[in-house]
């Protein structure tokens, strides 16, 4: 389900007074591909809920250029929230989700394994109030960019 940030704070609110375990992610996930739906499926593993922060398109551009997103923000966010184990997406329109983890404070803060534990964005707030981070492992030849790549390179 794609959610507001302000109905998903209202309901991340609810689900913890159920004792339900948070878990939240976050990326741009341009051209969704199997490194992408592993790492979901493991995060989704580590609680009952998975949260997916999703880059906005302004966002996206700010981050990887002009020429990208190449898929659109509703596009990408209909396509994970369709995911079985992906619960509810919400778009944030900073660089970082920081904003975002710090109001719903997840019980379980998720990047994958190129990110190291103090690179984590919102990994200080987590720790202040219990939470735990993980860095699960990253499938090598997996990315977007590659993908982007090796069309350009068909061309």
């Amino acid at each position: 389900m794609i959610l507001s940030q302000e109905n998903l704070l209202a309901l991340t609110e609810e689900l913890k007074s159920q004792n339900q375990k948070i878990v939240f992610t976050n990326g741009c996930f341009d051209i969704l591909h199997a490194g992408h739906v592993r790492y979901l499926r493991e995060a989704k593993k580590l609680g009952d809920i998975l949260i997916l922060g999703l880059n906005s398109d302004k966002s996206v551009k700010r981050l990887k250029g002009s020429e990208r997103p190449i898929n659109n923000e509703e596009n990408r966010a209909l396509v994970l929230s369709a995911l079985r184990f992906v619960d509810f997406v919400c778009l944030f329109e900073e660089d970082t989700p920081y904003k975002l983890i710090e109001s719903i404070k997840p019980d379980f803060l998720v990047k994958g394994g190129d990110w190291k534990e103090n690179e984590i964005v919102g990994s200080d707030v987590v720790k202040q109030y219990g939470g735990q981070i993980i860095s699960l492992p990253f499938f090598k030849g997996k990315s977007s960019t590659e993908i982007i790549n090796k069309i350009r390179s068909n061309n």
